[in-house]
C-alpha cells in the first residue's frame, strides 16, 4: 500500500487533471526550461548520469537526451498520469531513458551517484519539504555533481502569488535562499516574466564543500 505525504496527495489529484492539458498551456508561463539545459550542457561536461526530479510529461527528458547523448537519464515523478504522457516522448530512446513513479523521499541512485539534478518548475510545489529534498539531493549527487533548477522566484503582487497558490505554487523567494545555502552557485540568474508580473530563478551550483 502506497503512503503519500497530504501535500503529494493534493498534487496528484491536481495533475490527475491538468496532465491532460500540461503541454498546451505550460509553454506560456514556464519560462527558461530549455536555456537552463543548454547552461548545463556547457558546465557540466558529459555527465554519465542525469535525474529530473519531478519530470511530468517529459519534454525535458526529450531535451537533456538530445543535450546528452551518451547519458543515462532518469525522471522522476509522484504522478503516474503525468507519467503516462512522459512514456511516448522517451520510448525512441530506449533503455537509456527510464521512468520512476515515486515521490522523492529518499536517495534513489544508490553507489551509482547522478552527475546533474535537474528540476523544472517543480521545487517551488513541494511546500513544505523543498528543504528536505535539497539535502536529499546532497547524497544523490556525485563528488563534482550539478544541481540545475529554473523555477519560480517570487511576485510584488499579492493577487498572483493568492491565486498561484491556487495551483500549489509557493513564491516568496525561499527557493534561491535554500539553493545558495547548500550549493555553490555556478549560474545565478533572476529574469522577469511578462514584465514584472512575477520572477523566475535559474540556478546552476556544486555542493557545498
Amino acid at each position: 500500500m502506497s503512503m503519500e505525504a497530504p501535500n503529494n496527495k493534493s498534487l496528484t489529484g491536481y495533475y490527475r487533471w491538468h496532465a491532460r492539458i500540461y503541454d498546451l498551456t505550460r509553454w506560456a508561463f514556464l519560462f527558461g526550461r530549455h536555456k537552463i539545459i543548454r547552461q548545463a550542457a556547457a558546465l557540466a561536461g558529459e555527465p554519465g548520469r542525469i535525474l529530473e526530479i519531478g519530470c511530468g510529461t517529459g519534454k525535458n527528458l526529450v531535451h537533456l537526451a538530445e543535450a546528452f547523448p551518451k547519458a543515462q537519464i532518469t525522471g522522476l515523478d509522484l504522478s503516474a498520469d503525468m507519467l503516462e504522457r512522459a512514456r511516448p516522448k522517451v520510448a525512441k530512446y530506449g533503455e537509456r531513458v527510464m521512468l520512476m513513479h515515486q515521490a522523492y523521499e529518499g536517495p534513489v541512485g544508490g553507489e551509482a551517484k547522478f552527475d546533474l539534478i535537474v528540476f523544472s518548475y517543480s521545487l517551488t510545489m513541494i511546500n513544505p519539504g523543498y528543504d528536505e529534498v535539497l539535502k536529499l539531493c546532497q547524497k544523490d549527487l556525485s563528488e563534482r555533481g550539478m544541481v540545475a533548477v529554473v523555477d519560480f522566484h517570487e511576485s510584488r503582487w499579492r493577487w498572483f502569488q493568492r491565486w498561484m497558490g491556487v495551483n500549489h505554487v509557493r513564491m516568496e523567494g525561499q527557493v534561491l535562499d535554500c539553493l545558495r545555502h547548500h550549493f555553490q552557485p555556478l549560474v545565478c540568474q533572476v529574469h522577469h516574466g511578462y514584465g514584472d508580473l512575477w520572477r523566475y530563478v535559474m540556478f546552476l551550483g556544486r555542493r557545498v564543500g
